[in-house]
């Protein structure tokens, strides 16, 4: 019987990988995003970055600037329209918390919190859902709010991911800039494009 080397310099090479992979998104996304004067770069820098995502956890060999150009080009107004939207509301959310919380009005507050969660968790789903399916705009935000509402351990886990990322955000703020949010968005596609596939599966009625 041969036998097998360590496992563990292959699971860390990979984990190397997947962090270079993600920082290089990372570096993407901020391109378009400073491309588009931000306020009309983040969206379409977002799903572009959300269809690289979406193929690297597919396994698919691409060149990432070509690609993630292409998408950007695509996603241009359905980015905006999408993704605008979502930061308009969590900006307001997230004064209206911290006046709350100045005031120690602790019932608005605690309704705020609930409220920012809720647009998190769709947000989660919203995004991998408009580069994995083709979907129009004005249905997808519907769909990602029932799906979020009858999925309550994805949403749970998606919530987590992204609280874990808002948080070392704030405590390291130059991983912004390094990781952070190529780092989100991989994970929260890959554990998105699951999410969904177990959902189609049921739905089919097949086992699981």
């Amino acid at each position: 019987m041969q036998r097998r080397g360590p496992v563990w310099p292959v699971r860390l090479h990979e984990a190397a990988d997947e962090i270079t992979w993600a920082a290089g998104l990372n570096l993407l996304w901020l391109a378009g995003t400073l491309t588009g004067g931000v306020l009309l770069g983040v969206g379409p820098a977002t799903l572009a970055a959300g269809t690289l995502a979406r193929r690297h956890a597919g396994g698919e060999k691409f060149r990432a600037t070509s690609a993630f150009a292409a998408a950007y080009r695509r996603e241009f107004v359905r980015g905006s329209v999408l993704v605008l939207p979502l930061l308009g509301a969590a900006a307001l959310l997230t004064v209206n918390y911290r006046y709350f919380a100045s005031v120690t009005a602790v019932l608005p507050r605690l309704v705020t919190l609930a409220a920012l969660a809720v647009l998190v968790v769709v947000a989660s789903f919203l995004l991998p859902m408009a580069v994995h399916y083709d979907l129009r705009a004005s249905v997808l935000l519907p769909k990602a709010s029932l799906f979020a509402l009858t999925r309550p351990a994805p949403s749970v886990l998606l919530l987590l991911v992204a609280a874990c990322t808002a948080y070392a955000s704030r405590v390291f703020p130059f991983l912004v800039v390094v990781i952070s949010v190529g780092g989100w968005i991989q994970l929260d596609t890959w554990l998105c494009l699951r999410f969904f596939a177990e959902n189609e599966a049921r739905l089919r009625g097949e086992p699981r």
